[in-house]
């Protein structure tokens, strides 16, 4: 098993972090929220030789979800995630879109798979348990890898700040429990990516993030 690497392309206005997880021997790996901007995605994807087996969806935001349904069909792969609460955001995401002004290429998704909480999803050898962790949406999943004390927590944790509760679905208390009593518990050295800008570790933001002091 080659190391677990993590790349970030910044996509669309909304500034969003599509992740492509990948083994650095295997090549093989998985993307993790392609909220848009297709082709530069499919660049990196080229231009590093990668092997995609599957995209990850923490939510069904279109942030996260709009690039969804292109990029499958672009690779030949399954969507897997998030949670099936996400369901009727994710068929109306091209409403979404007309409404932001940025429908051209967002697609409603049907993923070929929802996750539920405590199952496991995997490329090579690298497994993430599937946290389900409602709050910023009620079908938000974090993807949690213990072999690397790595987490992709999408929007539901950022650094110095949490996930934002006034959109369809959002519950601040409910975040702050799934952020408490699913996230924190991981432990301080878990290291973590997040849905916009940069990420952090566990421990920074159980002592300093003044949404959790």
């Amino acid at each position: 098993m080659g190391q677990l690497n993590a790349a970030i392309i910044t996509v669309t206005p909304f500034q969003q972090n599509c992740t492509i997880l990948f083994d650095a021997e295997t090549k093989h790996g998985v993307v993790v929220d392609p909220g848009g901007e297709v082709g530069r995605i499919r660049k990196f994807i080229e231009d590093n030789g990668l092997v995609i087996e599957a995209i990850w969806i923490t939510h069904g935001h279109i942030d996260h979800a709009g690039g969804a349904m292109e990029l499958k069909e672009a690779l030949g792969v399954d969507i897997v995630g998030p949670h099936e609460a996400d369901a009727p955001m994710l068929a109306r995401l091209e409403a979404q879109a007309e409404r932001y002004g940025i429908a051209d290429g967002v697609r409603n998704c049907m993923p070929d798979r929802f996750l539920d909480e405590g199952e496991v999803v995997s490329f090579g050898d690298h497994s993430f348990k599937v946290l389900h962790c409602p709050g910023h949406a009620p079908g938000h999943v974090v993807f949690y890898n213990d072999a690397a004390k790595f987490a992709h927590v999408g929007d539901v944790l950022f650094h110095g700040s949490v996930g934002r509760t006034d959109l369809p679905g959002g519950d601040h208390a409910a975040l702050i429990r799934s952020i408490k009593e699913k996230l924190l518990p991981l432990g301080d050295e878990v290291g973590f990516i997040c849905g916009h800008g940069p990420g952090g570790r566990f421990g920074e933001e159980r002592r300093g993030n003044p949404f959790l002091t």
